[in-house]
C-alpha cells in the first residue's frame, strides 16, 4: 500500500507536459492530469471573453452608424484612396490567425496524446511576430496619409479612418498582450486549454473585425 501511495504522489507532481530532451526522450502525460484540474475549463472566463467581444461589436457598430450619418449629412466628405499597405497588412493578420490555429491544434494534440511531442511553440512565436508586423504596417499607413497631407482633423472622412483603424489597433494590442501571457504560461508548463481557447477566440475575432472595417473603409472612403 505504501508503494502505491508513493507512486501516486510522484505521478501527481510530474510536469503536465514538457519538451523533448536532447537525446530524443519524451515525457508522458500523467493519467490523472484531468482530475488534477491542470487544464480544466472555466465557464466564467469564457463568458467574460464573449461579453468583451459583444462590447467591442457595439462600439464599432456605433462608429459605423456615426460614419454613415456624417457622410450623408454634409457635402464636405472627402473621398481618398486607401493606402495599398492595408491590403498587405490584411494578409499578415490572416496569416497570424492561421499560425495561431496551428499552435492551438498542436497543443490540443499534446493534451489528448499519451506521448508528448513538439509543443508547436514556433507557431505561437510566429503569431506574435505577424501581429507586431500588422501594427507596424498600420503605423506606416497612417504615416503615408500624413505625408499626403491627410491628417485626422483635416476632414471628417480622415477622422473616421484614423478612429476606426486606431481603435482596432488598440484592441489588437490587447490580443498581443494576451498572447504574450499565453507564451509565459507555456514556458512555465502551466498553460490551460481554456486560457488558450479564450485568447484564440479573441484573436480570430480581431481578424473578422478588421475584414469588416476594411470593407467599410473601401466603400465609404
Amino acid at each position: 500500500m505504501g508503494i502505491i501511495v508513493e507512486d501516486a504522489v510522484k505521478t501527481a507532481h510530474r510536469p503536465e507536459f514538457g519538451r523533448s530532451g536532447g537525446n530524443g526522450s519524451r515525457h508522458i502525460i500523467p493519467r490523472d492530469a484531468r482530475s488534477l484540474g491542470l487544464r480544466e475549463s472555466h465557464p466564467s472566463g469564457s463568458s467574460a471573453i464573449w461579453v468583451g467581444i459583444a462590447a467591442i461589436i457595439m462600439m464599432f457598430a456605433a462608429l459605423t452608424s456615426a460614419l454613415v450619418v456624417r457622410q450623408g449629412a454634409s457635402m464636405d466628405w472627402h473621398h481618398f484612396d486607401l493606402p495599398n499597405i492595408l491590403y498587405f497588412n490584411t494578409a499578415v493578420l490572416l496569416a497570424s490567425s492561421i499560425t495561431l490555429e496551428m499552435f492551438a491544434r498542436r497543443f490540443r494534440q499534446r493534451w489528448s496524446s499519451p506521448v508528448l511531442g513538439d509543443s508547436g511553440s514556433p507557431w505561437l512565436y510566429a503569431t506574435l511576430v505577424l501581429g507586431a508586423m500588422f501594427v507596424a504596417g498600420q503605423y506606416l499607413a497612417w504615416h503615408q496619409l500624413n505625408s499626403e497631407g491627410l491628417y485626422m482633423a483635416s476632414n471628417p472622412s480622415h477622422s473616421f479612418f484614423y478612429v476606426l483603424t486606431g481603435g482596432h489597433v488598440l484592441h489588437l494590442l490587447g490580443g498581443l498582450i494576451a498572447l504574450v501571457y499565453v507564451t509565459a504560461k507555456l514556458k512555465r508548463f502551466t498553460l490551460r486549454q481554456s486560457t488558450l481557447s479564450m485568447a484564440t477566440k479573441y484573436w480570430h475575432f480581431m481578424d473578422l473585425l478588421w475584414l469588416y472595417l476594411l470593407g467599410l473603409l473601401w466603400l465609404k472612403m
